[in-house]
């Protein structure tokens, strides 16, 4: 099951049943099953509060993964900033929308198993971005 809860944002313009659909289709590419998966959308201060108690980071950050998995069945807490989220597609001259999409799904690919923190795994994880927008974009009939 996936949630989507918002604090102190707007609630983006997604359709987020298809959003939903969309991330069981990626998990699955992945042999895996989504169980609970929450997302939370919120501002910079929400996710600058998140860093600072859980991870002791004093920085703004688009997404914070929390991974509950176990085995074949994914499942965590992922925060987003919408604030950041935004700022950062201004900075790339990306569509909100489409860096948004791009946020989101990263966040389950970390649940996945892929990481971008070592060396040459930024690129990995980017490419796997790209391969879960692709699938947005065949499969929803239209692009962002």
């Amino acid at each position: 099951m996936i949630s989507f809860e918002f604090k102190n944002v707007d609630v983006p313009v997604l359709n987020f049943v298809k959003v939903e659909i969309w991330l069981n289709e990626v998990a699955a590419n992945y042999q895996k099953h989504i169980g609970n998966l929450n997302y939370l959308f919120c501002d910079d201060e929400e996710i600058l509060k998140v860093n600072r108690k859980f991870l002791h980071h004093d920085y703004y950050t688009d997404i914070i993964t929390f991974d509950y998995s176990r085995r074949d069945r994914v499942g965590g807490d992922i925060f987003i900033s919408l604030d950041t989220v935004k700022s950062n597609a201004e900075e790339i001259n990306e569509p909100y929308l489409s860096e948004l999409l791009r946020v989101i799904v990263h966040g389950l690919l970390h649940l996945c198993g892929i990481d971008d923190k070592g060396p040459g795994e930024r690129e990995i994880m980017e490419a796997n971005e790209n391969k879960a927008l692709e699938l947005w974009n065949n499969n929803r009939g239209y692009e962002i």
